[in-house]
């Protein structure tokens, strides 16, 4: 493991893990920004004002973000890493959201499915990225 690998890992999934709740608010006319906003009560549970929970969201879907891929840089296997990629995104949704989540309003009113999708997604950024420097710092051992 390398704390660059984890941090690329966790820097690039934290971006794109939000594409399957943006695009299905975008479809269905909701909110593409109550993810966010859920997210920066995590930090400021009782906060109201939009552009704060944004500022919240951010440090707590970066610390969250990069701490996960420090772990799954340590747990994910080399041998079908998109597989245990995908399973650990479904773990981490289900500590996120059933766990944690469902003491909070804001992510508790978030439809399950896009989350899920979100949580997975991230699995999947993260395996993908771990493997390709993996298989790109054996390659040059040889």
């Amino acid at each position: 493991m390398t704390w660059r690998d984890a941090l690329t890992a966790g820097t690039v999934a934290a971006v794109v893990s939000g594409a399957p709740s943006t695009v299905h608010a975008l479809a269905t006319g909701g909110d593409p920004l109550a993810p966010t906003l859920a997210a920066g009560s995590l930090l400021l549970p009782h906060e109201t004002r939009r552009a704060r929970l944004v500022v919240a969201a951010g440090v707590a879907h970066g610390a969250l973000s990069l701490g996960w891929a420090v772990v799954l840089d340590a747990a994910l296997p080399r041998r079908h890493p998109v597989a245990a990629g995908t399973a650990a995104g479904l773990a981490i949704a289900a500590l996120d959201l059933g766990l944690v989540g469902r003491r909070l309003p804001r992510i508790r009113a978030l439809p399950p499915g896009p989350q899920i999708a979100d949580h997975v997604t991230y699995g999947i950024a993260v395996a993908v990225i771990l493997a390709r420097r993996r298989s790109r710092s054996s390659f040059g051992r040889r």
